[in-house]
């Protein structure tokens, strides 16, 4: 670290076995992550305040390479567990360190991402009313039943209706297994 480490603490002396704690997170995190350029820790002990009374608040800032910081100070005002100050610092280093991760994974490109939902088209609906075919972006028809339709939407499809789908092999060819209206139920 280039700079020292500041540990404050608000509201009373620090007893030492919470120090060594601190210090113990601390070097942890320097030895899993390495680029820490400087860390604050500020324990805060309970106070008479209705709202966090009886409950420690430990907030950490980390200053990283290129301007990147990664701080914890958000507490959970109803967690009875943080009356007990070495659960509070535990608590918030386990947070730091998995922001520490997913900033880490960030920076190496190793971010998952989600495939968004395949859309089509309805091309076509059989005449019974029991099924019928999707048109994708390139040009393949997709079967699809109309109990492969989520929320009994059969009804309210049309011919051009912009849909989402899960693509599957079926005993004929790809199938349509979920069919959904695009736009509805958080779809856009």
């Amino acid at each position: 670290m280039e700079t020292p480490v500041e540990i404050d603490f608000l509201g009373g002396k620090p007893p030492e076995p919470i120090l060594q704690s601190i210090e113990a997170h601390i070097a942890a995190l320097e030895k899993r992550f390495g680029r820490i350029i400087a860390c604050r820790v500020a324990v805060e002990a309970p106070s008479g305040r209705h709202r966090t009374g009886g409950l420690h608040q430990v907030r950490i800032h980390l200053v990283l390479p290129d301007g990147k910081t990664v701080d914890v100070d958000h507490v959970a005002n109803n967690d009875e567990r943080l009356a007990d100050a070495s659960f509070a610092v535990n608590d918030a280093f386990k947070r730091a360190r998995r922001r520490l991760q997913d900033g880490v994974r960030r920076m190496r490109g190793k971010v998952k991402t989600h495939e968004p939902e395949p859309l089509a088209t309805v091309a076509s609906i059989d005449p019974s009313g029991d099924f019928g075919f999707l048109q994708t972006p390139d040009g393949r028809e997709i079967y699809f039943h109309r109990n492969s339709v989520l929320n009994e939407a059969f009804t309210s499809l049309k011919v051009g209706t912009r849909v989402a789908f899960f693509e599957e092999a079926g005993d004929k060819g790809p199938q349509a297994s979920t069919v959904k209206i695009a736009g509805k139920h958080g779809l856009r």
